[in-house]
């Protein structure tokens, strides 16, 4: 039986494959979709022999296979050195782990944990990496929109008690920030879209479409769009309402100069007099 492991972890931003292969000397181009195959003991492009391996993604995940944590812990230290975005990033909390095991003695199996297979294809690496690595981002943007949802709530319990203080500059912050989890979840994840070695291969196809059921990347996805859409709605009531009490005080400045004018205007007169 062959036994292969896989650990997953999701970076703070996107990575860019094609400016981090310059500085490794890789000619290659890379595609969106497509990942980057390393060494992570020699940050090298991958060869045939090589037993350790890591994928990184455009979109900030990255997985390591047949990696001892001692590897992994001295690729993630190096990294930064070559991609500035990646500098005094904190610990890495995201992160997911899976295993494959070929024994063709044993029913296949897939499941959240292992998958057992009767024959090894390159593939099914693939295909496993690109699952858990969407999985380990969409965790990440999870995170980061329920921390946005907490700030927007305490912003409603003070709209409750009367009260809606949010600089411009605070509500652009906000509507920027769901934006980005928009942009990020649709095009950098790519939640929807298949490998392209599933089209050619039933079993690939099998294993690519249960993961995805198991790690739930299409449900998480629309619900991560869903609160997207909710918050950017709140963001529009935040804007008016905000907008309505500027106009308001203008309102009340123009009345009070007005009055004031008046006022000196009566002053004049009864002096003259």
């Amino acid at each position: 039986m062959e036994v292969y492991s896989f650990n997953a972890f999701a970076f703070a931003g996107e990575l860019d494959l094609n400016r981090l292969a310059a500085k490794l000397g890789i000619t290659r181009r890379y595609r969106w979709e497509e990942p980057m195959k390393l060494s992570p003991v020699t940050f090298s492009a991958l060869a045939v022999s090589d037993v350790e391996q890591v994928y990184l993604y455009y979109f900030g995940g990255v997985v390591f296979l047949n990696c001892t944590g001692d590897i992994i812990a001295r690729f993630l230290d190096g990294l930064p050195t070559y991609v500035d975005n990646l500098k005094g990033q904190p610990q890495l909390p995201h992160r997911d782990e899976y295993r494959l095991e070929i024994d063709p003695e044993r029913e296949p199996a897939i499941t959240n944990d292992f998958a057992v297979m009767h024959h090894f294809e390159l593939e099914f690496m693939d295909i496993i990496c690109f699952v858990i690595a969407k999985s380990v981002a969409l965790e990440r943007i999870e995170e980061r929109i329920d921390v946005v949802f907490d700030e927007v709530e305490s912003l409603i319990a003070n709209l409750g008690k009367g009260r809606l203080e949010l600089p411009d500059r605070d509500m652009a912050r906000l509507a920027s920030s769901i934006l980005s989890f928009k942009f990020t979840s649709i095009a950098h994840i790519m939640v929807l879209d298949k490998p392209d070695s599933t089209w050619d291969n039933p079993e690939a196809d099998r294993l690519y479409r249960t993961m995805a059921r198991l790690f739930e990347l299409s449900q998480r996805y629309q619900e991560i769009k869903h609160k997207s859409e909710t918050l950017l709605d709140m963001t529009d009531v935040f804007t008016s309402l905000s907008h309505a009490r500027r106009s308001a005080r203008l309102e009340w400045i123009i009345i009070v100069l007005i009055a004031i004018e008046i006022v000196i205007y009566l002053m004049q007169l009864y002096r003259g007099h």
